[in-house]
């Protein structure tokens, strides 16, 4: 287990990485030093060879509270601001646009940046007891930066009910309205989880870095541009070694040896 400021992290033999928000203390805000310590573990495990995926989760009662407002309350400027919410931003990117599928393991509570860190990664599970929430309102601070990973993963209505009442909701509806892929009991969390990732795991890593990569782009683009752009990937995955390998092994009846190129 390797550690960071607030962050600890681990590699497994079969490649899933695991990212643990560890500052129990502050409910594992995403404080300025947080978001800088994930900001390098991320770019560690992009350049990382025997990563494949990421499970990320909070040690303690819960996920994340979202940003530190005993922090927030002692900047007395506005780039102390502007460096916060830009480090933060710059960190759900990195999340975004990472080679490498990123799942977050949620219990406790999940609120406003902590909400925004689940919805910015690829998939996302949790304890049939959690909540989430984007509270800000509440103290006179709408929810703007997290808006943006929430309303592209959750319908606007539903996106703009969190954010307009502050409200929290349960994994039961979090899971209807798509901010998570499941709930599981606290007893079945880990192994749920992680047998997601192992699977996962088991592709090749190439073409998990294809799929993800064109999946977000596709999404900001018009019909006809996301067919035209989704061709040319397909075009170049097909002309991979995995690709020949994966179609060989499917006609061949026997379980790929992926390469990774």
């Amino acid at each position: 287990m390797t550690k960071f400021k607030n962050i600890k992290f681990s590699i497994s033999d079969e490649g899933v990485a695991r990212v643990i928000l560890d500052d129990p203390k502050t409910y594992n805000s995403l404080s300025i030093v947080t978001i800088n310590s994930l900001l390098s573990v991320f770019k560690i495990l992009n350049d990382d060879e025997k990563s494949k995926v990421i499970i990320i989760e909070g040690s303690g009662k819960g996920f994340s509270a979202g940003h530190n407002l005993k922090e927030i309350q002692l900047f007395k400027n506005r780039s102390s601001y502007k460096k916060l919410f830009t480090h933060c931003s710059k960190l759900m990117l990195k999340i975004v646009n990472h080679k490498k599928p990123i799942i977050a393991k949620i219990h406790g509570a999940s609120f406003a940046a902590g909400c925004q860190l689940i919805a910015s990664c690829d998939l996302a599970y949790s304890t049939s007891n959690a909540i989430f929430a984007t509270p800000g309102v509440n103290i006179g601070l709408f929810c703007s930066t997290p808006m943006v990973a929430l309303s592209r993963k959750v319908n606007r209505k539903d996106s703009m009910k969190m954010l307009l009442t502050g409200e929290p909701i349960r994994a039961s509806h979090a899971k209807e309205i798509g901010l998570i892929n499941e709930f599981f009991s606290d007893k079945k969390l880990e192994n749920e989880v992680v047998k997601i990732a192992k699977l996962i795991a088991s592709k090749s890593n190439l073409v998990l870095k294809f799929g993800k990569n064109a999946f977000y782009k596709q999404l900001e683009m018009p019909l006809d541009k996301a067919y035209k752009y989704t061709s040319e990937i397909m075009v170049k995955n097909m002309m991979s070694r995995d690709a020949k390998e994966g179609i060989n092994a499917f006609l061949e009846k026997r379980s790929p040896v992926w390469k990774n190129r």
